[in-house]
């Protein structure tokens, strides 16, 4: 287990089994853990209250994590008098409109590590903090079921609370049942591995290189999205993560949008009549295959892109914080951009409807 808490879009949870029914029972020290804040950038620049909580009992302690104009992020603690704090300096970008902000600590060790993400693309602004104090699992019930102490920007849309030192970076996107044509015919994604084959449009049979895991809270930018038969030539529902892209070409693509091929992340279909929002779950496992040139995989008949890692592993010291990090480097490929135009909502809705047409 390494998710114990979430609170957002209605829903309120923690673990049972790792957080206890009583207060003085959850008076105990998290030495390692993670706290994920996704949030919506307002249009007008201003400061954030992406979180905030104040304690007295068992001792005084302070969470306090703000968004600054400009695109900074401040992260305060106090743990009975021992103050913590960071700045990670970032650049705005008024085109992005979602972040995913996490801080993690592992204060035996004397390490933390605060991280913005823009969910979607490639861009992670990261950088290593002072020494952290550890919380105590008091916090994660007060962050999770008592709003009325807790201090959140109306932006924010989750906030989740690992016990364990949460990976960034590359993120998969398809859960286990997702179908995926190999050389055998269909097999489900989370059954595939290092030594196994898949069958591709373009590249014709490649080889696995890794299959990445990962359980996520089903919220905002994981939250499952259903992609429904038939559209996109679809024959079967698909259930991915919201930013989970299908490669979709075809006379309809080249006439409306003068490309050949384009991809459609799930999002800017959901909630339409071509997908919708999975609804109800606390968690949810996903899973992507890391392919030698970035190749889409075939799925019911649709195309859909597997784990892009770019120059990453360049990156050794980074490359240790994300899913990769139990691969064999000589596994790890680099991986170009195909240059395929991305659809927003609007236009991807246009297609399906010049599809169903």
């Amino acid at each position: 287990m390494s998710w114990i808490g979430l609170s957002g879009q209605g829903r309120a949870w923690t673990c049972p089994r790792r957080v206890a029914a009583t207060a003085p029972e959850r008076h105990v020290l998290m030495p390692r853990g993670s706290i994920m804040i996704e949030i919506r950038v307002p249009p007008e620049e201003r400061p954030q209250t992406l979180l905030y909580y104040r304690r007295e009992h068992p001792w005084p302690g302070t969470i306090s994590v703000q968004a600054m104009p400009g695109g900074g992020i401040v992260l305060v603690l106090d743990q009975g008098g021992e103050v913590f704090h960071t700045v990670l300096e970032r650049r705005n970008d008024s085109r992005v409109d979602l972040l995913r902000v996490t801080f993690s600590w592992d204060s035996e060790a004397r390490r933390g590590w605060l991280t913005v993400e823009q969910p979607g693309t490639d861009t992670v602004d990261t950088t290593e903090t002072p020494p952290p104090p550890p919380f105590l699992m008091e916090d994660v019930f007060t962050l999770c079921h008592r709003p009325q102490l807790v201090t959140r920007d109306p932006d924010v849309i989750f906030h989740a609370v690992s016990e364990a030192v949460e990976r960034v970076g590359p993120m998969p996107g398809l859960v286990a049942q997702v179908p995926v044509l190999t050389p055998q015919g269909y097999r489900r994604a989370g059954d595939l591995r290092l030594g196994d084959t898949v069958t591709t449009r373009n590249a014709g049979v490649v080889p696995v290189l890794a299959r990445v895991t990962r359980r996520m809270p089903a919220l905002g930018s994981f939250q499952p999205v259903r992609l429904r038969a038939p559209y996109f030539g679809l024959t079967r529902d698909l259930v991915v993560a919201p930013y989970q892209r299908m490669v979709i070409g075809g006379a309809e693509v080249e006439y409306i949008f003068g490309r050949q091929a384009g991809l459609i992340p799930a999002l800017a279909l959901g909630n339409g009549f071509a997908a919708v929002y999975e609804e109800g779950h606390d968690l949810v496992r996903y899973h992507q295959l890391l392919l030698p040139g970035h190749e889409p995989v075939i799925s019911a008949e649709a195309e859909l892109e597997t784990l892009y890692v770019g120059r990453l592993r360049r990156r050794r010291e980074f490359l240790q914080r994300t899913l990769l990090a139990d691969v064999p480097p000589g596994l790890i490929p680099e991986h170009a951009r195909a240059g395929l135009k991305i659809l927003r909502p609007f236009e991807a809705i246009t297609l399906a409807e010049a599809r169903a047409a």
